[in-house]
C-alpha cells in the first residue's frame, strides 16, 4: 500500500544543527504539517466570515483535523473521496489548492467550482474529490455507486466516505451499508463521531450509541479509533485500506473526535458546557503530536518553520481570493441549462451490453438481479 503525500508548498527542512527530523519522524512531521495547514486555514475562514468576506453557511473543522489528515495520507491518487459540508480539510489534504478553496468561499470565478458552490460544495474531479455535499447522509449512496463502478472496472481503488454520526439516523446510511456489504464493494465508511448532530447529543438521537456495533450488523468489518490521535487514525486506516484492497469488502471506522467550534457560524453552541469543550481541548491533536515530536528530539526551530509555512500559505490564498474576479453576469447560466438538441434514444437491450458490460436487467455483483 502506498501512502499518498499531500500536495503542499510547505518546507519542513531547517538549518538547525541539532534535532532535525529523522526518517522515523518524517511521517509525523508530514501529518503535523497538514494539520497545521488545516487549522490555520479554518481559523482564517472564521475571521473572514466575521468580516463578511465569506458568506452563507460555514462549518469549521477545528479539532477534527486528525481524522481527515490521518485518513487521506493512506489513500492513493486513484482512490475516491466523498465528504460532508464540513469538508475544507478533506479537499485541501486531497490536493485541491488552498487558493482555489479560499476563492470558492469568496464566491470568485477562480474557485474550484467557479464560486458557485461555496463552503459546503467543494468539488474537484482531477483529485477525485467528489464533494462536499450539503444534505446529511447524501454522500453515502454516491460512495456506494463509486465503489460499484470501481468493482465493475476492476483494479483496487477504494472510496473513502466521510460522514457524521448524525447521518447514521438517515436511511441513506443503511441503504449504502447494506449494498456495500451485499456486493462487497471497496468502500471505507469513515464516521467522524463528534458527539453532536448539530445541537443534538448522540444519546438523544440514537437508541444504541455503539456506532461500530450498529454497522457490524451488515456483516462488514468495523473498528473504533481515537479521532484525536492522527497516528492512531493513520494506522487504523492503513489496516482497513489493506483489507479492502485485498478483496475483504467494506470497512466501517468510527473516529471518535470533537469539534472545538460550534456546528456552524450561525450556531451559538449553547448545548455544550464550557467545561466539556475545555476537556476536549486538552486532547487537541496538534499540540499532542507537536509535543511528542519535541520529546523525540525535533528542534523547536523546525516546528516553528512549519507554523510559518502554514501561515504564509494561508496569507497567499487570501491574497489570491481577494484579487480574483466574480463570474461575469453573462456566464451565470453556464452549466445551469442544457442546450436544446435531438432527443436521447434509450439503449436497446437487443443491441448488446450497456457501458460496463452489464446487460439491462442482468445480474449485479453477488448474483443479484
Amino acid at each position: 500500500m502506498t501512502e499518498r503525500t499531500a500536495n503542499t508548498n510547505t518546507n519542513t527542512n531547517t538549518n538547525d544543527d541539532a534535532g532535525t527530523s529523522t526518517d522515523e519522524q518524517a511521517l509525523p512531521v508530514r501529518l503535523l504539517t497538514d494539520m497545521l495547514r488545516v487549522r490555520r486555514m479554518e481559523e482564517k475562514c472564521a475571521e473572514l466570515y466575521g468580516a463578511s468576506k465569506i458568506r452563507g453557511f460555514l462549518h469549521l473543522y477545528i479539532g477534527e483535523e486528525a481524522c481527515a489528515v490521518g485518513t487521506l495520507h493512506r489513500l492513493g491518487p486513484d482512490d475516491n473521496i466523498v465528504a460532508t459540508y464540513r469538508e475544507h480539510a478533506h479537499a485541501l489534504i486531497r490536493g485541491v489548492p488552498m487558493s482555489a478553496i479560499m476563492a470558492e468561499m469568496f464566491g470568485k470565478v477562480t474557485g474550484c467550482c467557479r464560486g458557485r458552490g461555496g463552503s459546503m460544495h467543494l468539488y474537484d474531479a482531477t483529485t477525485r474529490f467528489f464533494g462536499g455535499t450539503a444534505i446529511v447522509g447524501s454522500g453515502l449512496p454516491i460512495a456506494a455507486g463509486l465503489g460499484l463502478a470501481d468493482r465493475m472496472r476492476g483494479g483496487d481503488a477504494v472510496t473513502a466516505c466521510f460522514f457524521g454520526e448524525g447521518a447514521m439516523a438517515e436511511g441513506a446510511f443503511h441503504e449504502a451499508a447494506n449494498l456495500a456489504a451485499l456486493w462487497q464493494l471497496p468502500v471505507l465508511f469513515c464516521c467522524e463521531n463528534n458527539l453532536y448532530a448539530m445541537g443534538t447529543a448522540l444519546a438523544h438521537e440514537h437508541a444504541r450509541t455503539d456506532l461500530a456495533g450498529r454497522a457490524a450488523v451488515y456483516g462488514m468489518a468495523t473498528a473504533v479509533v481515537d479521532g484525536m490521535d492522527v497516528l492512531a487514525v493513520h494506522a487504523a486506516v492503513g489496516e482497513a485500506v489493506a483489507s479492502i484492497r485485498a478483496g475483504g469488502g467494506p470497512v466501517f471506522l468510527e473516529m471518535q473526535t470533537y469539534r472545538f467550534r460550534a456546528h456552524s457560524m450561525f450556531d451559538p453552541g449553547l448545548y455544550r458546557t464550557k467545561a466539556e469543550v475545555a476537556a476536549w481541548r486538552e486532547r487537541d491533536p496538534i499540540p499532542r503530536l507537536a509535543s511528542a515530536l519535541r520529546e523525540a528530539g525535533l528542534a523547536k526551530a523546525e516546528l516553528a518553520a512549519l507554523e510559518v509555512a502554514a501561515q504564509a500559505e494561508v496569507s497567499e490564498a487570501v491574497r489570491f481570493a481577494e484579487a480574483s474576479s466574480v463570474e461575469p453576469v453573462e456566464a451565470l447560466l453556464r452549466d445551469v441549462t442544457t442546450p436544446v438538441g435531438p432527443p436521447v434514444v434509450p439503449t436497446d437491450p437487443a443491441a448488446g451490453p450497456m457501458p460496463g458490460g452489464v446487460l439491462p436487467g442482468g445480474p449485479m455483483p453477488g448474483g443479484r438481479r
